[in-house]
């Protein structure tokens, strides 16, 4: 059986990824979607098990120690990480599997998974970013002011991606990250 695609996807915050991903996944449906852990609250509408397992910190870190993460981080005061158990399934079956992630754990998948294919989305600018971040009205003006300074030193890590997607229209960056997905997907088929 073919080896599935780790595709990962990583931008600042508000430059629109999580929208992005939803929208691609109603495109191509068999696109699994990795659901992370986090010891952050739920955001209005999220839901465990769907949007996130929402953890204890105890419970995340006993999984820390038993190693059952592929890559987990510390951001803006949260834990963040994505369990190994469903990515390992998922790709030994051959199908493909987006995780959405920060460029930190990025970086560490990569080192874990070298053949997962890397995309980074951004925003047209700072001022956009800030603007979506401000629109949530779910943080404070120090957590975006963190979220924003944290942004540009993502933003200088891009490089490590294959793939860059501006986020300023939608629409277009929707059809170029399914363009990425399904070249990526049709050059595994040909090399299997």
């Amino acid at each position: 059986m073919a080896k599935g695609i780790l595709f990962v996807i990583a931008a600042p915050s508000g430059a629109g990824k999580t929208t992005l991903i939803r929208r691609i996944r109603e495109q191509i449906p068999d696109l699994i979607y990795s659901i992370s852990c986090t010891t952050r609250a739920p955001r209005k509408g999220e839901i465990d098990g769907v949007h996130y397992y929402f953890l204890s910190r105890d419970k995340f870190e006993k999984m820390v120690e038993q190693d059952k993460f592929l890559e987990w981080k510390e951001v803006h005061g949260n834990l963040y990480g994505t369990p190994i158990d469903p990515v390992q399934h998922v790709l030994a079956q051959g199908k493909r599997m987006v995780l959405d992630i920060d460029v930190e754990g990025a970086k560490e998948v990569f080192r874990k998974v070298p053949e997962a294919v890397g995309i980074f989305v951004n925003a047209p600018d700072m001022a956009t970013l800030e603007k979506r971040l401000r629109s949530r009205g779910t943080e404070s003006d120090e957590v975006i002011a963190t979220r924003l300074r944290n942004a540009q030193k993502e933003i200088a890590s891009a490089g490590i991606f294959q793939h860059q997607i501006i986020n300023g229209k939608l629409n277009k960056a929707v059809e170029d990250l399914g363009n990425i997905i399904r070249m990526a997907s049709k050059n595994m088929a040909q090399t299997t």
